[in-house]
């Protein structure tokens, strides 16, 4: 749980119209310590956003909100996010699954995830294009999470186009706090955080640091033995928006994998639902970064500065075919991807007050540079066998953008922009056919609308352009590694489609709704096949959905979320296989009622719904739905001490965390067999942690 943070409330109503808009400007810009400036729109324990948010489908989660979830893994903090699932398939180090909007994301393609405005995705992964690896993240350190959906904001450019989430950290913590946890499957963590006040010649700062250790073998036969250390060291001086921050984070990590495995093996009792068929895969892996932002904010203006120097590495061991190509030494390749990420973004803003209305002006630039070192190797039991290519990458790509949002009298607003993204790739690969270079650009517009003549309500209409880029690999192949036949060339920028309507309101006192309607369009859904070193031509694509999202709070110690979604995925081409994407997302729906009156007992109750999929194009074959429960307890021992309690998966329910539809041979099977492959949910199991706040 984070530690309690100062928080006051303003009446809106009481705030000048230049001054209430210079403050909304600084909700969307501000971080860290912005949680104080947000409260002064808050209604009970939720951010209200009318007036700040520009789609139905945009919003912002509290560190309060955030603090109140029960997770089972650190990635889970993004399902906040309403409509967004993630999942796992193989061990707890390996990047999750996520689904949202129709997609499934695979390991963070098409949503856009930062923390601290570090982007997590990473480009042409030797695993994934995109790949979002969250186990750095230490939830207790998070203020924020605003998250938006489609491609609607110029600010945000490549993998945003299903949505993006953005994780705040604090720059101070008005409390220490230290906890122990403790859990079946042998669950241990333990976490101490704080922050302390330095004076320098510049100035008075504070220093905030954060170590974390974690274990977990989950409920497998082959135990993961999950091992992490987790570090962040942070200076800052002054606040959200007159301020500046130079932060330190370093991540380690090593695992056991229990990948998907075949149904058929389970059904005719070869193997049970927890078992691995190669229990050698596996991975490490470590993150460093030194980043820094700065930001000066004036009646008129507002700046800000960001840059970062990330270094990724990552041994992955995989087996999903297990004998089908190689019977004698098996089908595991290793995926090694060693890379330093360096960028900056900058951003400036100008303010104009007029009798009727405000407008804010900005434009920005966001540099990013990716030196990357990867391959695709034939392994058995982590030995190398083979090389099936080797790569250095160089991917570097600039964006500007200019945004202008302006509310041209109290009933209506708008927000038009547009950026211009240009990438470069350079290509030397082990195969000389493959190596080459390879450059594109897009210009993506984007209009909002914003109607609200109504004190408790508004009505959005939004339309915009956006892309992602694909694996540089693609762009350059010529030949497949595997079998030496031709191959084609794939775009290197994949230009999306949107266009959505919303409204939001504050109908009954306690009760915030919003409602959107939207369609999304992919020229191709391209995807490179890391197991294969090749990419994927996928076809053109479609999506339409609705989504509602509810929070209600009828008393004042209770409050009940109920978020559901519906999407419609389906290729836009003709095709005798069929039009249906396989493992796009269908239906979800989450419910939590959250207890917390601020005596000595607390308590959270969240059920979560996957719904069905699609797992080939004629949806002959179709994913089953997953329903948890997860549960969390909290009493107050005494002051500044707390237990929790926290239960997962209440039900115990038998279902599956994810489902593939492909081909594999098991040992003593003397042809490949299409088969659902699928990676079990957690069966039941209770942690108990023990926070100290001093």
């Amino acid at each position: 749980m984070a530690p309690s943070r100062l928080s006051f409330s303003i009446k809106a109503a009481s705030i000048k119209p230049s001054t209430k808009y210079l403050l909304l400007f600084a909700l969307g810009s501000a971080q860290a310590d912005d949680q104080i400036l947000q409260r002064v729109l808050v209604d009970g324990s939720r951010a209200n956003q009318l007036g700040v948010a520009d789609a139905a489908s945009a919003g912002s989660v509290s560190q309060q909100e955030l603090a109140a979830r029960t997770v089972y893994r650190p990635g889970e903090i993004l399902e906040a996010a309403p409509g967004l699932i993630v999942s796992q398939h193989s061990g707890e180090g390996k990047a999750n699954q996520f689904y949202l909007r129709g997609f499934n994301l695979d390991h963070g393609t098409d949503l856009r995830t930062t923390v601290d405005e570090m982007p997590v995705n990473q480009r042409s992964h030797a695993h994934g294009q995109g790949w979002t690896d969250l186990n750095f993240l230490i939830p207790e350190l998070a203020v924020r999470l605003d998250y938006k959906k489609g491609p609607y904001s110029a600010e945000e450019g490549d993998f945003g186009s299903a949505g993006t989430a953005s994780v705040v950290y604090a720059n101070r913590l008005l409390q220490g706090v230290a906890s122990t946890s403790a859990g079946q499957h042998g669950y241990g963590r333990a976490l101490l955080a704080d922050s302390l006040e330095v004076s320098s010649g510049s100035g008075n700062g504070s220093l905030l640091y954060a170590v974390e250790a974690l274990h977990n073998d989950g409920p497998y036969t082959h135990p993961d033995d999950y091992q992490k250390l987790n570090a962040v060291l942070r200076y800052s001086q002054g606040y959200a928006n007159n301020g500046f921050n130079v932060s330190l984070m370093a991540y380690r990590a090593g695992w056991n994998a229990t990948d998907q495995i075949p149904l058929r093996a389970v059904q005719d009792g070869q193997m049970a639902r927890n078992d691995a068929v190669d229990p050698s895969d596996g991975g490490k892996s470590h993150r460093y970064s030194l980043s820094g932002a700065w930001r000066r904010t004036s009646d008129d203006s507002a700046s800000r500065v960001n840059a970062y120097i990330i270094a990724n590495r990552l041994d992955l061991y995989s087996n999903f075919t297990y004998f089908m190509d190689d019977p004698v030494h098996g089908d595991q390749f290793a995926q090694p991807d060693k890379r330093v990420t360096s960028g900056v973004n900058a951003s400036h803003s100008w303010h104009q007050h007029t009798e009727n209305g405000n407008s804010a002006t900005t434009i920005g630039v966001q540099l990013q540079n990716d030196n990357i070192f990867n391959g695709l190797l034939a392994t058995q039991a982590r030995k190398p066998l083979a090389v099936t290519r080797q790569d250095h990458i160089v991917e570097s790509s600039m964006g500007l953008y200019v945004e202008n949002n302006t509310r041209w009298n109290g009933a209506f607003r708008t927000v038009a922009g547009a950026r211009i993204d240009s990438y470069r790739f350079d290509v030397r690969s082990s195969l000389a056919a493959n190596s080459g270079k390879a450059s594109d650009h897009l210009v993506s517009p984007s209009l909002s609308l914003i109607y609200g003549p109504w004190r408790t309500a508004e009505l959005y209409a939004n339309i915009g352009n956006g892309f992602h880029s694909n694996d540089a690999r693609g762009a350059t192949i010529r030949i497949d590694p595997k079998t030496g036949a031709a191959a084609d060339k794939v775009a290197p920028l994949v230009r999306s489609r949107g266009m959505e309507l919303g409204a939001r309101g504050n109908w009954l006192p306690g009760l915030q709704t919003s409602l959107s309607v939207y369609r999304l369009d992919f020229d191709s859904e391209l995807t490179f096949a890391g197991d294969a070193g090749t990419t994927e031509a996928g076809r053109p694509s479609r999506r339409h959905g609705v989504e509602i999202s509810n929070y209600y709070k009828p008393l004042k110690w209770l409050s009940v979320d109920l978020d559901l979604a519906y999407a419609r995925a389906r290729s836009r081409d003709a095709a005798p296989e069929g039009d249906h994407i396989p493992g796009a997302i269908e239906g979800t729906g989450q419910l939590a009622l959250t207890v917390e009156d601020g005596g000595p007992y607390s308590g959270s109750l969240k059920l979560r719904y996957f719904g069905p999929r699609p797992l080939v194009e004629d949806n002959s074959v179709r994913s089953k739905p997953s329903l948890t429960l997860n549960g969390r307890l909290g009493w107050k021992l005494r002051k500044g001490l707390t237990l929790e309690l926290e239960a997962f998966n209440l039900t115990n329910r038998r279902d599956s965390a994810i489902d593939y539809y492909y081909p594999s041979q098991l040992k003593g099977e003397t042809a490949p067999v299409n088969d659902i492959h699928f990676h079990p949910i957690e069966s039941r199991s209770l942690r108990a942690t023990l926070v100290k706040n001093f």
